[in-house]
């Protein structure tokens, strides 16, 4: 039978794009390759570029702050290949954050800002989780990763997910493969188990093999205290931070197998030397690489921190493994004016996808600053807000939304399942204050600190100065927990099962 919306609308037929729009086989999407890859369009009606509307500047909205609708006043004067690529980039953006371009449907608010199409995001994420045709095989080892976005999309726009359990594709010897008879590998382990997570229930918790996957992480410690992708695969933080979001999520033992590697060389848990490797990948920008002398990235900071956060309190690992006003700096540089969005790298230009991977760093850092805070009664802003929640709000809103459903990474780009789940996930994280507290949800294990973290609506009751909350509570998603990027009470339901649930070693 299909799957019908929870907002009761007819599912639109599943549309692809062509073939000769499907790019050349790559390795898996996502923390498989956070960098600059991209899915392909599922649908055939796409946004376009499309010659800028006519209509006077004098109706553009004048509640728009002229930080979003004019060009920086400093500029510099050298001009290169990449200057030319952020001037084109803004310029195809203004439009947008005017409210003035012709494919922008409906009624702005208060503010100058569009309204979340909900209903059309929606129907985008359902067909996304039916066939594809046989042009898409280049996107099979991603197979995980475009269910977990499907389904993190659904559950942040209020969708039930609990329908969706069929039998994933762990393997025998631990963790799952992108497809049928793929390798293990940890980024699309860390999908499935997430997406397990979302969907619910014993019978889907039952569907993992907790012991063997336990052995499989143990192989791929690694003697300088980080973690392979895979076995004989690299060794980078996205490895580290995949590890340790299983180990906790299903609640397995911090010491290590008795026949891993690493405790040929002393360690003897999956967390010995793991902070000091990931403090060696801060770099001299301030923020972030995938690995010791490599250049800092937006994915690879998340990756790190949230990896911190599941060893610890933000304000002792955080604080002890990194520069924090150095990584402030370089975070707060990754936030562009006019155009209000993230971008992932030093001279690069903004995308909806650094709406999470770059805005989800920032209530980890300020945990770090605040502390460890009262469940009952949070300071919830003792540092205000370190970056623009309206810049960001306003270039999700008016920039990253497809005509016909989904999200983007900027105007001129194709929506996809990628960019809907992480540009959505941004928004969410604009819209809460995530701190942690002295309460856990987890009642005894390891890494129970990973499961303290609360949340608070941001509200315009709060607005003050030159940042403001500018979506209407229509708008508002679901809260995502800000370690697992599933909702707090999914990560809370696996984690107590698991808990609860015999491992016999």
């Amino acid at each position: 039978m299909p799957v019908t919306s929870a907002t009761g609308k007819q599912r639109r037929k599943v549309r692809f794009a062509s073939t000769s729009q499907i790019p050349a086989a790559k390795s898996s999407i996502g923390l498989n390759q956070p960098a600059d890859s991209r899915l392909p369009s599922t649908t055939v009606s796409q946004d376009r570029p499309k010659q800028q509307s006519k209509m006077s500047e004098t109706q553009v909205h004048p509640a728009i702050p002229a930080l979003f609708k004019e060009l920086p006043i400093i500029q510099d004067p050298l001009t290169t290949e990449t200057t030319k690529l952020q001037e084109e980039t803004v310029n195809k953006c203004l439009p947008y954050l005017k409210g003035i371009h012709s494919c922008q449907k409906g009624q702005l608010n208060r503010f100058g800002v569009p309204a979340l199409n909900r209903d059309d995001h929606i129907a985008y994420l359902y067909d996304s989780l039916e066939d594809y045709p046989a042009s898409f095989v280049a996107l099979d080892a991603s197979r995980p990763w475009m269910v977990y976005w499907a389904l993190a999309g659904l559950t942040l726009l209020d969708e039930d997910t609990s329908q969706f359990r069929e039998r994933p594709m762990q393997n025998p010897t631990g963790g799952f493969g992108g497809g049928h008879g793929q390798l293990s590998h940890c980024a699309p382990t860390y999908a499935a188990v997430l997406s397990l997570a979302m969907v619910g229930g014993e019978e889907a918790f039952q569907m993992i093999d907790r012991k063997t996957m336990w052995r499989w992480l143990g192989r791929l410690k690694q003697p300088d205290g980080g973690f392979r992708v895979s076995e004989g695969g690299e060794e980078d933080v996205r490895g580290a931070y995949c590890a340790m979001v299983i180990l906790s999520l299903l609640n397995l033992p911090n010491t290590l197998p008795p026949d891993a590697e690493a405790r040929k060389h002393g360690f003897e848990t999956f967390t010995s030397g793991l902070s000091d490797y990931l403090s060696r990948c801060q770099t001299f920008e301030g923020g972030i690489s995938g690995s010791p002398g490599s250049e800092a990235h937006g994915a690879y900071a998340f990756c790190a921190l949230a990896c911190l956060c599941i060893l610890g309190k933000p304000e002792e690992t955080i604080s002890r493994c990194m520069d924090v006003p150095m990584l402030l700096s370089w975070l707060s540089a990754r936030q562009y004016a006019p155009e209000g969005g993230f971008a992932g790298r030093t001279n690069k230009l903004v995308d909806g996808c650094y709406s999470f991977w770059v805005g989800g760093c920032w209530p980890l850092i300020q945990s770090a600053i605040n502390g460890t805070q009262p469940a009952t009664a949070p300071s919830q802003t003792l540092t205000g807000n370190l970056y623009s929640r309206e810049g960001l709000t306003r270039y999700i809103l008016a920039c990253c939304q497809g005509k016909n459903g989904g999200l983007r990474d900027k105007p001129g780009k194709h929506p996809d399942s990628y960019h809907t789940c992480y540009t959505l996930t941004g928004l969410s994280t604009a819209q809460y204050h995530h701190y942690h507290t002295n309460a856990s949800a987890s009642s005894r294990g390891d890494y129970s600190s990973a499961f303290s973290w609360k949340f608070l609506p941001v509200t315009t009751s709060e607005d003050h100065g030159s940042d403001i909350s500018v979506f209407d509570e229509k708008d508002r998603l679901t809260a995502l927990h800000p370690l697992y990027v599933i909702p707090h009470q999914a990560a809370e339901n696996m984690r107590i099962w698991c808990e609860n649930a015999r491992l016999e070693l």
